[in-house]
């Protein structure tokens, strides 16, 4: 694979995930911001695009684990099973699962480190935002995608849908996915990339981790989403 300044972070991402822990490391969002070029993405870093480009080349040059699934090649019905399975389940049982430890360190510690007050509050409001999001995917969109791969198999013509276009909710989820980034990247920020401070009890130490685990798979979750199964779904749309 051939990487110049014009390449686009996600495209890269999708063909190889192993880019994405060269883009991580550089403090790229391959996920919510995955549209924009390497030249795009190192500019207000001040990263070297030629130095990024020869780490990325090095990652990639390796060989593939073959543990690691080829999701570019997954059909669209199997994708989006995998996302509601792997992703949404993972993102409802975290929450209920950070939200009383967040509340609990914020509560004992708020006074000496009140940031965390306002780490609660943002992780509350992802939360409420997220279990919104996948409900209206697999509701809405996931089962229309389902019916134009079943519609590309079988030849079968599907009714327009309510929305008109699949690019209609595929954009009302992108705006989401970039709200929910921006907010992690708030609150990475308030815990310094998720780092206890020295007086953190054990309960502050496993509530950081937790929280850096979810941003972690929030970004999976996005990258697939927004770089894998939506242009899917837009060109199966389209060659219907």
């Amino acid at each position: 694979m051939q990487i110049h300044d014009q390449s686009k972070v996600g495209e890269l991402v999708a063909q190889d995930y192993r880019a994405a822990t060269v883009f991580q490391s550089y403090g790229i969002d391959f996920c919510c911001k995955g549209h924009r070029t390497i030249a795009e993405a190192c500019q207000p870093k001040n990263i070297s695009s030629a130095e990024l480009i020869h780490t990325l080349e090095d990652t990639m040059r390796s060989p593939v684990d073959q543990n690691l699934p080829d999701f570019k090649t997954w059909p669209a019905d199997l994708l989006t099973d995998y996302i509601e399975k792997k992703h949404h389940r993972y993102t409802e049982n975290r929450i209920r699962e950070i939200k009383p430890f967040l509340h609990k360190v914020a509560k004992v510690h708020g006074d000496r480190h009140p940031e965390l007050l306002e780490v609660e509050k943002l992780f509350n409001e992802t939360a409420g935002e997220l279990a919104m999001h996948m409900k209206k995917e697999e509701l809405v969109l996931f089962p229309y995608i389902r019916k134009l791969y079943d519609a590309k198999i079988t030849g079968k013509t599907i009714d327009l849908p309510h929305f008109g276009t699949v690019k209609n909710p595929i954009s009302a989820m992108l705006q989401e996915h970039d709200t929910e980034g921006e907010r992690f990247r708030k609150i990475a920020g308030l815990t310094k990339d998720y780092t206890p401070p020295d007086d953190a009890c054990n309960t502050y130490r496993v509530t950081f981790a937790l929280l850096q685990e979810f941003e972690q798979d929030l970004h999976m979750h996005i990258h697939l989403e927004n770089n894998i199964l939506f242009p899917i779904a837009i060109e199966m749309e389209l060659a219907g």
